[in-house]
């Protein structure tokens, strides 16, 4: 199993979630392949942690649908599955639609300008093709109507459900395409501070729903 160069990658201070994140992101951007074994002394070696943290990392991952287990047998990274892929995108898009529903009502002033100031990074991004930008960017786009909602609920959702976009995003956010997006959040953006909340949501579902999953294959 190939692993990244560096070792020892999480101290003491680690917390669980560094671990399914660094996992995460391995599979995602394609250095642990699809099919590919994921053994824990070497899982262990580079993230520098105990086999416990790990295994409830697998496990998240599981749920996420980006590892395969087998009990007794091996844990491997799970084929990219376009059936899969478009029930994630579709409860992924329902769940932002009704965060942004939830929360423009009563949203502030300073929350709109962080939503700007999120989507100004990420056109900087798509413009310099920094493709891990854009994805950190849009998460913190969109992460400003999960947290204004108020429905907790929504996040644990979105948590099972977004990591298998991800392959997806990844794709989108390194084209011409990704454009579109900048587009599609100044528009909600502009909306938001209209007070349009109908609107917003609608557009919301609208951003999430235009993922080309089939350019992932």
């Amino acid at each position: 199993m190939p692993i990244p160069i560096q070792q020892g990658l999480h101290k003491r201070s680690l917390l669980r979630d560094n671990v399914y994140e660094s996992l995460r992101d391995a599979i995602v951007d394609g250095t642990l392949a699809p099919g590919e074994r994921l053994k824990d002394p070497q899982l262990e070696e580079w993230l520098g942690v105990s086999r416990t943290p790990i295994r409830e990392a697998l496990l998240r991952l599981e749920r996420a649908g980006l590892v395969i287990t087998q009990p007794g047998k091996a844990t491997t990274v799970a084929p990219y599955d376009l059936a899969s892929t478009i029930s994630a995108q579709q409860v992924t898009a329902a769940m932002h639609e009704l965060a942004a529903r939830l929360a423009v009502p009563g949203i502030s002033a300073g929350q709109v300008e962080a939503m700007s100031v999120a989507n100004a990074a990420f056109a900087s991004a798509i413009d310099t093709g920094d493709v891990e930008a854009a994805l950190d960017a849009d998460d913190a786009f969109h992460a400003v109507f999960v947290r204004a909602s108020g429905n907790p609920v929504i996040a644990e959702v979105l948590e099972q459900t977004t990591p298998m976009l991800r392959r997806v995003e990844r794709m989108r956010f390194s084209s011409e395409s990704a454009r579109q997006s900048v587009a599609q959040h100044n528009a909600v953006i502009e909306l938001t501070r209209a007070g349009d909340a109908a609107a917003v949501a609608d557009l919301c579902r609208e951003n999430w729903l235009s993922l080309r999953y089939t350019e992932a294959v």
